[in-house]
Formats: structure tokens, sequence, C-alpha cells
């Protein structure tokens, strides 16, 4: 099974613009997951739809831009989203307690995508409600292999100026409910605009770039009373994540858009060493 996720798309940054830069950037980075092979089983969208929770418009130039995509896509709400409007648009993915958490049921692989968006607020969420409901639903089905999806990865990410207190309340609230259920097999997460993998809760955790424009690559400290000049934002191509469940574990890759330099093809030159790898694998 194939899972395909972008996130922190962001569309309405510029909103007279129907063509605007992250408009272009998310319908090439669906033009290529549409056109590979083999195709992606489902979307994972992971928050930061539109970059202002009440533009009723990036909503639906979203769902426009989702129209002929050849596989389902599954939105959920980060910090720049809004509540209403992501109801409006997205009413199944929405609970009846109000928040924006639900189950799908992807073969295989249960997917449980889940609600850290507090509004008002940038970083992360995780009330006793939402745990409750991650809870219950993990203790549904605890043989069945389940992957959690979320806009806010719940660590200390280490970058410069964006990332969560891993020591907050709703992280720890978080971890004691994913640490006492054996059949978590991975997160996956955005918000940071940068990949990275970690652990968390006994599990794996990994964090895809945006869509849109990423964060500059820096772990060195910043001092909020103090610019720098350092860079922040940059314009890296538009990225993705792949994650392919094997029946026993969730393997992610990450890639980006756009056409790299071609150094070798499968032909008659490389097929020694392709069969040689081959044999290797059959032979264990």
């Amino acid at each position: 099974m194939l899972i395909a996720q972008i996130t922190d798309i962001h569309l309405g940054f510029e909103p007279d613009d129907p063509r605007e830069r992250n408009r272009r950037r998310l319908d090439a980075t669906l033009a290529a997951l549409a056109a590979m092979t083999p195709r992606p089983d489902l979307l994972l969208m992971t928050g930061d739809l539109a970059d202002a929770g009440d533009d009723d418009l990036a909503y639906r130039r979203l769902k426009e831009a989702l129209a002929d995509l050849p596989f389902p896509a599954w939105p959920l709400a980060g910090n720049h989203d809004g509540r209403a409007c992501f109801a409006a648009h997205f009413p199944a993915c929405v609970a009846g307690d109000g928040f924006a958490h639900y189950a799908i049921d992807a073969g295989p692989l249960r997917i449980l995508a889940l609600d850290t968006m507090e509004e008002g607020r940038h970083g992360g969420a995780f009330c006793a409600a939402r745990a409750a409901w991650l809870e219950a639903r993990l203790a549904e089905q605890p043989e069945r292999p389940t992957l959690l999806a979320l806009h806010h990865p719940p660590v200390d990410s280490g970058l410069s100026w964006m990332g969560e207190n891993g020591e907050a309340d709703w992280v720890a609230r978080m971890e004691a409910v994913v640490s006492r259920h054996g059949n978590v097999a991975g997160l996956v997460a955005g918000h940071l605009h940068r990949p990275l993998a970690t652990r968390f809760a006994g599990t794996i955790l990994t964090v895809c770039a945006a869509t849109a424009p990423q964060l500059a690559l820096d772990v060195g400290r910043v001092d909020p009373e103090a610019p720098d000049g350092r860079p922040l934002i940059v314009e890296e191509p538009p990225a993705f994540a792949l994650h392919l469940w094997t029946g026993r574990a969730l393997v992610s890759h990450f890639g980006r858009v756009g056409d790299d330099p071609v150094l070798a093809r499968f032909d008659g030159r490389m097929q020694p060493l392709v069969r040689l790898l081959a044999s290797e694998r059959r032979g264990g």
C-alpha cells in the first residue's frame, strides 16, 4: 500500500491571484503524484490547506485542484485553517464533537486523522476530549496496524524559530495515549516546512516538507528580540512524501517536484548490477 502526503499548501497567500505561486506549486505536486507508477492509493493533506482560515475561496480553489486526482484525497486541519470553513467544505471529516478527526479504512492499514488545531494559536493542541477519542479508536481494533496523521509534530524539532515545546501538556497527553497502544505503526505530520524523522512514544514520527516554500535549515539559537538577518524562508522546490506499508513496517520516502539530471538508466550497462542486487535479495 502506498500513501502520498502533502502538507502546508497555504492557498490564498496571494488572495487576488488565482494562479498564485502556491497554487502553481500545488498543481505541479499533484501532477507529479498522479503520473507516478505505481500511483499512490490515497493522498493525505496534513493541514494548513489555506493561508487564512476564513478564506472560503481558498478552500474552493483547493477542491478545484483536487477534482481530477485519480485517487482519494483526505484533508486535515492545521493552525492556518479555520473550523467553520474546513467543516463547510469537508463535512465528512468533522466528528459530532466538532473536532476534525476521523478514521480512514485503507485496507491493510487503518489511518486516524487527528485534530491538533486550536484557533488563535500557532502551535499545537490536544485536549482531553481529543485524547479520549484517540484512545477509543485505537482500542477498537487493537491488532490492526494504525497510522496517525496530524499537522503539528509533537516534538521539539530543534529548528531555530519553528516548533513545539517538547514538554508541553498537549504533547505529554498525546504521548501517553500513543505509548499505551502497540498497534501504532507510525505518525506523519507537517507544519515545519522541512522533512525530518525522529522517535515519539515508542514509534517513528516523520515530517513532510511543504508544497509551499520551505523553511531554511537552521538549528542555531535565535533571539526573538535581536533580528540578525538570517534566512527564514527559502524557495526550495515543492515537496511530498510517500509512505509504503510493506505489511510489516511503514517505510517513508521524501521527494520533491522537478526534473533532476539522469545519470544512469536501467539499460544493458546497468543490468548486471540490477541482476546482482535482485539475486542477493532472493538469497536473503
